[in-house]
């Protein structure tokens, strides 16, 4: 879909949980990852049915304990790449 694009994670830690749903959704859904895990530094693509409509996207990621940091209103229509980080207790992504 149009809509695809890949996760990088350079936060440090690993990620255990990874959502990403439209941004008028009520809740989160299926964890992307499943059993599996988003090492740091590896990357992950993600990609959407064709069919798919929506424009702006959150994204959700989760550590071993749960502990969560959320993106809201990403345009996935003109997002290829996000690339996690986190440094200094703040949560940043930069995304192209």
């Amino acid at each position: 879909g149009r809509q695809d694009f890949t996760v990088i994670n350079k936060t440090g830690v690993e990620i255990y949980a990874l959502y990403v749903t439209p941004h008028n959704a009520d809740e989160w859904g299926e964890d992307i990852l499943g059993a599996d895990t988003l090492a740091a530094n590896d990357e992950l693509d993600i990609s959407f049915s064709r069919k798919e409509k929506a424009k702006w996207w959150d994204l959700r990621v989760e550590d071993s304990e749960g502990a969560f940091i959320e993106w809201e209103s990403l345009n996935l229509l003109e997002i290829s790449e996000v690339t996690l980080y986190y440094k200094n207790g703040k949560a940043t992504a930069i995304v192209k």
